[in-house]
């Protein structure tokens, strides 16, 4: 019998609370490779100008928790062995590795290829593309936590390219004993990851990949690329360091000795592409 894979169109933008995550999302799902297995599209309103409510210490909460209802049903009604998502902001793998974890349990592995641990709460910060992990493990919001009928292990994360963690996310990473390698670990081979998939006996992995972790000075596609961005308007927060052969040799290692069964692609920002968008929108003859 052949295992299913779902591809899960999710161009959730309000978790980052940032418009142009939507366009990214399509752009991830149409320069994609074709495949024969099922495509679902999770219903998201298209950004506009208006500004979004806080609920509970979280933006958007409400529309939120509708498209993780929305993202539940979807998978519910495919029950794949396997899902790729194309993101949207960080928050999207948060109902694929729900499902993840209730299907293969303590043999699923979470790589988390990103320059944050997304572990923070609303105490700390109002946008929960930046909770999602430790919204998994379940830390946070009552209401997302919910939706995780299996909790993750701690043991069974490895977060990859992260530096320079804020004080609460590294006194979260060390309460949790979550395992970490730096930028220049992973260019050094990431052999760490192999030792962590056999230390836990890891079968099966889920990957989560923020494009964030690609240095800007190399893949402009990312928050910290904005065009005209100022040096610290993003408060000083880690920027990435990996190249893409960086990121791609690091998760061929990892598949290697355990089977990927989840891929999120997020944080697609594509600057280039949105203001061309605009651009044509105000040409003549276009409408």
């Amino acid at each position: 019998m052949t295992s299913k894979t779902l591809r899960l169109l999710f161009p959730q933008w309000q978790g980052g609370n940032n418009p142009p995550y939507h366009l990214g999302s399509l752009l991830l799902s149409y320069l994609s490779p074709e495949s024969d297995g099922p495509l679902e599209s999770v219903p998201v309103d298209e950004p506009t100008t208006e500004s979004l409510a806080e609920v509970d210490g979280i933006t958007a909460k409400p529309q939120i928790i509708r498209q993780l209802n929305d993202a539940a049903t979807l998978i519910e009604k495919h029950n794949p062995d396997s899902i790729v998502v194309f993101g949207g902001d960080c928050l999207v793998s948060l109902a694929p590795f729900s499902h993840l974890l209730n299907k293969y349990g303590d043999k699923l592995g979470v790589l988390w290829i990103d320059s944050h641990p997304d572990v923070q709460t609303a105490k700390q910060y109002p946008n929960a593309h930046a909770h999602v992990l430790g919204t998994l493990i379940g830390t946070g919001d009552k209401d997302l936590v919910a939706h995780v009928t299996t909790r993750l292990n701690p043991s069974k994360i490895m977060i990859a390219g992260i530096h320079d963690p804020l004080a609460y996310e590294a006194e979260y990473l060390a309460r949790h004993d979550i395992a970490t390698i730096g930028p220049e670990q992973v260019k050094n081979g990431g052999k760490e990851v192999l030792e962590w998939i056999h230390r836990e006996s890891i079968e099966y992995l889920a990957i989560h990949l923020d494009l964030d972790v690609l240095d800007p000075s190399l893949f402009r596609s990312v928050l910290f690329a904005k065009p005209g961005r100022g040096e610290h308007d993003f408060g000083d927060v880690a920027e990435g360091k990996l190249s893409i052969d960086d990121v791609l040799n690091l998760i061929a290692q990892a598949n290697s000795k355990a089977e990927p069964v989840g891929l999120t692609l997020a944080e697609h920002l594509p600057w280039d592409m949105l203001n061309l968008k605009n651009m044509l929108s105000a040409l003549p003859l276009m409408k």
